[in-house]
């Protein structure tokens, strides 16, 4: 195993893996996060959320750095509230596809995320939000949504499962977009090329860091380019069975603090005195979990070599394939 610095870059998504159900941070994660600092390493989020649903998370962890945002059509500044880079979804290309994929299935709901740092989320009726605590703009009509650029396109089934819809929505889609299932009851369609590891490199380059030096945590499908990218992947408990399937090592759950079970492991070495007290008994439950495969790591060199269809190819020497043109 390296060394616990060889990790100088620690990408996390946020639903499912940092934030625990509520949408909340619990103080272990931020103490967690906190020594990773102190150590010299890097946080950065990469999320399915654009930018304006992540900004007040950012003022709980203290960020002022940049994040992955929009499945990885953004990369954001915090500090400076602006977008360093972004790719936009061709409106015309969503709509094209959402009647491929109305033909297949019948009617689907839908809802955009909007480009830009005051960007909206606009549903069209019938459109239920996966968050409810995320705003959303309900439209009258769908022709409504295709009033400014707009980063996704986010689809709902009054009867099929997530798997269901993202299987049909990629058998017809081809390459108009990018079909990503990114949470329970969010099936996506973003920029044909974009994936959470597009947006990764790109804010990895701009700190100087590369895939070997980055641990990455996710929980589901659109997580997979990511855990390819990456030198190390961690799924969490929770996990879909596509990214545990890929995974380098899966965790505890999001509600059990699985990020900072890992990350008090590689960090060991930075925690106080005190902080190794105050874990002695939690100590003593990951260890347990451990023994009874609750928190498990694969073997250096076997990672899966199958992919799902939800799989850009990215390159592990950091190179990125081409990144087609932002279209409005």
């Amino acid at each position: 195993m390296a060394a616990p610095t060889a990790y100088a870059l620690i990408a996390t998504d946020l639903d499912g893996t940092l934030l625990r159900g509520d949408d909340t941070l619990s103080d272990r994660s931020l103490a967690a996060l906190a020594r990773v600092a102190g150590a010299g390493a890097r946080h950065l989020v990469v999320t399915g959320r654009p930018a304006p649903r992540v900004r007040p998370l950012f003022d709980q962890l203290g960020s002022r750095g940049l994040a992955v945002c929009g499945q990885g059509a953004q990369v954001y500044d915090v500090g400076a509230d602006r977008l360093l880079w972004s790719v936009t979804l061709d409106r015309e290309l969503a709509e094209t596809a959402l009647g491929k994929i109305e033909a297949e299935v019948g009617q689907v709901y839908a809802a955009v995320d909007q480009d830009g740092v005051e960007g909206l989320t606009l549903i069209e009726p019938g459109y239920l939000m996966p968050h409810p605590t995320l705003p959303a703009v309900r439209v009258d009509r769908r022709a409504d949504l295709w009033c400014e650029p707009i980063s996704k396109v986010l689809l709902r089934h009054p009867d099929l499962s997530d798997d269901e819809l993202a299987a049909t929505a990629r058998s017809v889609v081809g390459s108009l977009a990018t079909v990503t299932m990114s949470g329970p009851g969010t099936v996506e369609l973003q920029p044909c090329g974009i994936t959470k590891a597009t947006g990764l490199a790109l804010a990895a380059a701009h700190l100087g860091l590369g895939p070997q030096q980055t641990i990455a945590f996710g929980d589901m499908p659109n997580d997979i380019p990511m855990f390819d990218w990456a030198a190390h992947g961690v799924a969490m408990a929770n996990a879909h069975p596509e990214l545990k399937a890929v995974a380098d090592e899966i965790t505890l759950s999001n509600e059990d603090d699985g990020i900072a079970v890992v990350l008090e492991r590689l960090f060991f070495e930075f925690m106080e005195l005190d902080e190794l007290h105050e874990l002695g008994e939690l100590g003593e439950l990951q260890a347990a979990s451990a023994k009874s495969g609750a928190v498990r790591q694969r073997p250096q060199g076997t990672r899966g070599t199958a992919r799902p269809a939800t799989t850009t190819p990215q390159r592990k020497d950091g190179t990125l394939p081409h990144i087609p043109r932002s279209a409005q």
